[in-house]
């Protein structure tokens, strides 16, 4: 068994458990809400500024790397337009359409793309990953913040006369954004030669892992498996959405600016990424319909998980190109 072949077992181990966990600690009445937030904000403001930091430390730079951004704001903007002006105007109620267009925008690039980008093509992969959701992070802030806060308040607006006021220093200046510093930080580094100690290659791997426990325990937390099942059938759409149009989209894209088969590979990986946590993270933020939202993020994950990952692994484990 290859590396490749025995990291796979992580989306098991670091996806799948710390899911269950999160579960289990909810309905055991283990851990509080107020833990819960703490562990959302500690994977943001530190794990992953130290991870962003340490993969773009060793990261090969070149000029049409800086593709990858922009394709990280297509991610978002492009399923989220479609959502948009389709599936989605068929919810009457703006807290379930909010939470719709949510799970249509933001897909899980930058923890379970991450993982699956490191199990095929280990740190680079992950180093790619990030550097697509760098905008994705941002665009979560910018544009998609904003938009949860807008359907939360237009349905609100008839009962209380609400109206849309955005704080401008929280939206752009947040701890939330500190990772885009780890990555600036990572990248003058390798532009200036300064060597990786060796030392750093193993915590890489630790954080790695922890990261994706401290991410995906809270989400685990906030499943309620009895309401979210009466959204799956209406969410069925977003599957041809995720796994067939966007990855199309995309593949059309980047065979006209790459030829490097390690980043197509892992771009491919993230074009059918499933709906991200963050889509159930905004839907709560913005008292949207949580239960739409994680309705969305299992039903997908668990497509991505049995059939779609598989397929992409096995293809590209045989030799495959894109």
């Amino acid at each position: 068994m290859d590396a490749a072949q025995l990291r796979i077992l992580y989306v098991f181990t670091d996806l799948v458990l710390p899911l269950a966990l999160g579960y289990y600690l909810h309905q055991r009445h283990i851990i509080s809400d107020k833990t819960n937030n703490f562990l959302i904000h500690f994977n943001i403001i530190v794990v992953y500024t130290l991870l962003s930091l340490l993969s773009f430390w060793v990261l090969p730079l070149s000029a049409k790397l800086f593709w990858l951004p922009v394709l990280g704001i297509l991610y978002v903007v492009i399923p989220g337009g479609l959502a948009l002006l389709t599936f989605a105007r068929r919810y009457p109620s703006d807290l379930d359409r909010g939470a719709y267009v949510m799970s249509a925008m933001l897909a899980n690039i930058g923890t379970l793309g991450g993982l699956c980008g490191f199990i095929l093509y280990n740190e680079i992969g992950f180093a790619y990953v990030q550097l697509v959701a760098t905008f994705q992070n941002l665009l979560l802030v910018a544009l998609c913040f904003p938009l949860a806060q807008y359907y939360y308040a237009r349905h609100t607006a008839a009962k209380t006369h609400t109206r849309l006021h955005l704080n401008l220093r929280e939206m752009f200046f947040s701890w939330n954004q500190l990772a885009l510093l780890g990555m600036v930080a990572g990248m003058l580094l390798k532009m200036n030669g300064v060597e990786r100690p060796p030392f750093f290659g193993s915590l890489f791997q630790s954080l790695v892992h922890i990261g994706a426990w401290i991410s995906l325990l809270p989400v685990g937390y906030l499943m309620d498996f009895h309401r979210a099942r009466l959204y799956y059938r209406r969410i069925l759409d977003l599957l041809p959405l995720r796994f067939i149009i966007m990855p199309g989209i995309i593949y059309g894209l980047i065979r006209q600016l790459f030829t490097d088969q390690v980043l197509l590979g892992t771009l491919m990986i993230v074009a059918a990424t499933p709906t991200a946590i963050n889509a159930v993270i905004t839907s709560r933020l913005y008292k949207l319909n949580v239960d739409l939202a994680i309705a969305a993020f299992l039903l997908t994950t668990a497509v991505f998980l049995l059939l779609i990952f598989p397929l992409l692994f096995f293809y590209i484990q045989s030799g495959g190109t894109f």
